[in-house]
């Protein structure tokens, strides 16, 4: 707490605004900062117990500005528990958001598809998430005033904001599809056999981020949106060998549907 304290004196100090909205660049929606009217960009080195993104395509810095007349906040740039941060260090910048003001937070991440109806480049709106971390972001003493120490899970993802998300798809003639987010370590990609494994216990997707984030979300009260943009395929038959650059290079692709999506949003949530 004290930490957290520490952190927001110095960003309120800075602010020109209360953000409404939390949004993490995650892969696929990097571009979405060419859209914005950036009131204040601050390196995240620069920000009093904040973590450093250590990964190539995330950079690091938190934005305040404006999209669409609206106040939002932005982390150009995440942290994953696989680069060897706690889980508390890996959410800490959702418990920054909270404090600043923010009540909904939109997520993107990349992923694997295991869905047979998937294909790379794909937009998969996430309605639900399986935790596969061998911890949990809430382990430990709880603060009654942050949240319940027993975290009801039964709507991770807000329905009225994948309503709208999908209401905009259509609109704006974006291909979406709806499915279940698997959470793991990482940084291994999976082999043949886990992605059998993840499909069998529910998954359509898989990746290495968004449900910590998430959990944090939700016991602070805000309400999240998280979309997944398919970046390669695990399915059965269709196993190959992917690299990060890869990676990066399908969710370039997808990113103008993924920001013109998120764009269209905002003006309604």
């Amino acid at each position: 707490m004290e930490k957290l304290k520490e952190t927001k004196l110095f960003l309120s100090s800075k602010m020109k605004t209360t953000p409404q909205i939390g949004i993490i660049l995650g892969s696929g929606l990097s571009g979405l900062v060419r859209h914005l009217e950036i009131e204040e960009e601050i390196p995240y080195a620069t920000i009093p117990n904040f973590p450093v993104s250590t990964v190539k395509g995330h950079y690091g810095s938190l934005i305040f500005g404006k999209l669409n007349g609206i106040d939002i906040v932005v982390c150009s740039g995440r942290f994953h528990y696989y680069e060897g941060y706690t889980m508390q260090e890996v959410t800490f910048p959702i418990q920054v958001m909270k404090e600043l003001g923010i009540k909904k937070l939109i997520i993107s991440n990349a992923a694997g598809g295991m869905n047979p109806t998937f294909k790379i480049g794909d937009i998969m709106l996430i309605k639900d998430h399986i935790n596969m971390f061998p911890t949990n972001p809430l382990l430990g003493p709880n603060d009654d005033e942050q949240g319940p120490r027993f975290l009801d899970m039964s709507e991770a993802y807000s329905k009225k904001m994948l309503k709208t998300a999908s209401e905009c798809a259509k609109e704006l003639d974006i291909h979406v599809q709806t499915g279940v987010y698997v959470g793991v370590t990482g940084p291994c990609y999976e082999t043949p056999a886990e992605y059998r494994m993840f499909a069998i216990i529910g998954g359509d997707a898989v990746g290495m981020s968004t449900v910590p984030e998430t959990i944090v979300a939700r016991h602070r009260g805000i309400e999240v949106f998280g979309l997944s943009v398919i970046t390669d395929l695990g399915i059965v038959g269709q196993v190959e060998k992917i690299s990060h650059d890869e990676v990066l290079q399908a969710a370039k692709i997808a990113e103008p549907k993924v920001v013109a999506l998120v764009c269209e949003m905002l003006k309604r949530v």
